[in-house]
């Protein structure tokens, strides 16, 4: 009897396990008890897409080249195997495992997420970044780490400085956001730093995208490596809303003030792109003049101040965070409610990877966009590369003339995927603009400002991507657009009709011009003059 009971429980620990490793969860991968409680006490449950398609690959040894967008838990899918592999710390092997970051910030994180997973391990881990005393980093080498979490340039300050530091005993190498390794011209170094590493490693290549030169790299540093790419880089959240909003390059700082004013509710968090770090300080100081307190990160922007800035968003002590891109990269926000565009990206990827900040792990979000003239031709390009068909909201005349069959017709086309670009109500623009000169007018750190955006920004836009010559060719032939759809409660008062009126006015362009005609009409003087004469 005894023998049936403990054949029983073996029976149904068996069918627990086999029920396990098909969930697809953690425990499919046979990972050891520690590194499973790090993923446990981390909150993790499932593994992301990303995640479960590399994860057991690395974990058999092969080389991977892995392509996911910000956000889709790339970390973790490579620092879990990395823990797993190394399992405890061994005084006398050397360094055995070595990420490279692009960023400072996206270092920091990284050691912290180390950490955080493998807090019931004993593996030590050291951080090598700019900005650091090298003696305090000396000594963190001394103590034999396993992992070295590195960015580029202080790495090789260290090899060039230290004559007994080796990679050779390096068995596992990260490229961390490998495209950005590349932008930020880094190509060189990562070179030199493949020569130091030993011939026996694993190598794993994380990016977002994967463009030629990073290409070359990957078949000289990775051997028949396996590549796992997921269709996202073409994709955004069907839980993001995206707006596109039309309207002149001065008209933005008004725009931005109405919508973190009316249109985004005091509990969510926005992070705004800008071109430069002129306009990160410009509209720092323009929203403070108004009441709203941001957090703002650039690229040169000092160490602690960026990390008091970024602690402050991240603690929700402030709700709208101003960034350029480069600045943008390896910060987490994972409870994102909002992007906003101020300057439209110049490449179609560059938007995905922005709003892909937004609406994540299932929570709702909305893309706000700044369309000037200038900017047509890239979302065009945008929606060719999202393979979704855009169309310009309708005039106010046509509204006037059917306003609930247009109105459904724009909700329908919304909710079969189609993108609505169209105007700002112009009354609130040139309502905000009156009160942004205003600001600026009582401001002498924003007069003094604004010289060097104006500037920044012409080099700006001399230095982007074009669009392609398609999109260039479509703007000319694209409908003339409305009120944007967003702004229905508009559409309803009878501002419409005034709307409409003042558009009708814009576009009314009169046969002769004011000289045309007082010359018309002296010729006509002069003529009744000589008549009378004669």
């Amino acid at each position: 009897m005894a023998i049936l009971v403990s054949s029983k429980a073996e029976l149904k620990r068996r069918e627990k396990e086999k029920k396990k490793a098909k969930s697809g969860g953690f425990e499919s991968l046979g990972l050891s008890s520690n590194v499973f409680r790090g993923i446990k006490r981390k909150g993790y449950r499932v593994p992301t897409p990303i995640q479960r398609k590399t994860m057991p690959l690395i974990l058999s040894g092969f080389d991977v080249v892995a392509m996911a967008r910000t956000g889709s838990g790339k970390t973790a899918a490579f620092l879990v195997p990395m823990l797993e592999k190394l399992k405890q710390h061994v005084p006398q092997a050397g360094v055995r495992a070595l990420i490279l970051s692009p960023t400072r910030d996206l270092a920091l994180q990284t050691l912290k997420f180390t950490k955080e997973l493998g807090r019931f391990t004993d593996i030590r881990v050291s951080l090598l970044v700019g900005g650091d005393s090298m003696e305090s980093q000396f000594e963190e080498l001394a103590q034999s780490p396993d992992i070295i979490i590195a960015t580029p340039g202080r790495l090789m300050h260290h090899l060039s400085e230290v004559d007994d530091m080796s990679l050779r005993t390096v068995e596992y190498v990260v490229f961390d956001e490998a495209d950005c390794l590349f932008s930020m011209g880094f190509a060189e170094q990562l070179h030199k730093i493949l020569t130091h590493l030993g011939e026996n490693r694993q190598t794993l290549l994380f990016s977002a995208t994967l463009p030629s030169a990073l290409a070359e790299f990957a078949k000289a540093g990775l051997r028949d490596p396996q590549l796992v790419r997921l269709d996202l880089d073409t994709k955004i959240s069907p839980d993001l809303k995206v707006a596109f909003f039309t309207l002149r390059q001065e008209e933005k700082h008004a725009a931005l003030l109405y919508l973190i004013r009316e249109q985004i509710t005091s509990d969510q968090q926005t992070l705004v792109f800008v071109s430069t770090k002129y306009h990160v300080e410009f509209l720092n100081i323009l929203l403070r003049e108004e009441g709203v307190e941001p957090s703002v990160c650039y690229g040169d922007m000092d160490h602690d101040a960026r990390k008091i800035h970024i602690s402050r968003f991240r603690a929700r002590k402030t709700m709208v965070l101003i960034v350029t891109d480069v600045a943008a990269r390896g910060i987490d926000i994972p409870l994102l409610d909002n992007v906003i565009n101020f300057d439209f990206p110049t490449k179609p990827k560059l938007f995905v990877h922005r709003v892909g900040r937004a609406a994540r792990a299932g929570r709702t979000g909305t893309a706000y966009s700044f369309v000037t003239s200038e900017d047509m031709a890239y979302m065009l390009d945008l929606h060719l590369f999202l393979s979704k068909p855009i169309r310009a909201a309708p005039t106010e005349e046509e509204v006037l003339q059917d306003m609930d069959g247009v109105l459904s017709k724009i909700d329908q086309a919304v909710a079969n995927g189609e993108t609505v670009y169209g105007r700002f109500p112009q009354t609130v623009l040139d309502l905000l603009s009156d009160r942004v000169r205003e600001i600026i007018d009582s401001s002498t750190e924003l007069e003094t400002l604004q010289r060097p955006c104006i500037k920044a920004f012409g080099l700006y836009s001399k230095t982007k991507a074009k669009p392609s010559r398609e999109s260039i060719k479509r703007v000319k032939d694209l409908p003339r657009e409305g009120l944007h759809p967003m702004f229905k409660n508009v559409l309803r008062g009878n501002e419409l009709s005034a709307m409409a009126f003042s558009e009708r006015l814009k576009g009314f362009r009169p046969k002769q011009t004011i000289l045309e005609a007082e010359g018309e009409a002296a010729k006509s003087k002069k003529q009744i003059t000589l008549l009378s004469d004669t």
